[in-house]
C-alpha cells in the first residue's frame, strides 16, 4: 500500500472517527447508531497502520493488490451499514404504520359517541 493512500486512509477515518464523538456529545447522534461507523473507522485506521498485515491478508485471501482489499472492506461496511438502516426504516414504517391505524380507529371511535350523544 502506498504512503499516500496510507495518510488518507488515516486522516480520513481520524476525522470520521472524531466527528462521531463530537455528534454524540452533541446529542445528534445516538451511541447505537454510532457504533458501525466507530468500528469501521477504527478498523481502517489499523489498516492503515500495519500495512504489512494488509499485504499479508490481502495476498492470502487472493486479491492482486492491497489496495484492492481495503476498497473491498469499506465496499462490505457500507453494505453493513446500510442493510442496518434498512432494518432500522422498516421498522419505523411498521410502526407509522401502526399509528396511523391507531389515529384511524380512535376518530372513528370518537365520531361514534359523537354520533350517539345527538
Amino acid at each position: 500500500m502506498s504512503v499516500t493512500l496510507r495518510v488518507i486512509l488515516l486522516i480520513g477515518s481520524l476525522v470520521s472517527f472524531f466527528l462521531c464523538v463530537k455528534k454524540i456529545k452533541q446529542a445528534k447522534l445516538k451511541v447505537e447508531n454510532s457504533i458501525t461507523w466507530m468500528m469501521g473507522s477504527f478498523i481502517l485506521i489499523l489498516m492503515s497502520i500495519f500495512d504489512k498485515a494488509v499485504e499479508w491478508l490481502a495476498t492470502k485471501l487472493g486479491f492482486m493488490a492491497s489496495v484492492n482489499f481495503v476498497f473491498f472492506i469499506i465496499i462490505v461496511f457500507l453494505l453493513i451499514q446500510v442493510f442496518i438502516d434498512n432494518i432500522r426504516l422498516s421498522t419505523l414504517n411498521e410502526k407509522i404504520k401502526n399509528l396511523n391505524h391507531y389515529i384511524a380507529l380512535k376518530e372513528n371511535a370518537d365520531e361514534r359517541e359523537k354520533n350517539n350523544k345527538e
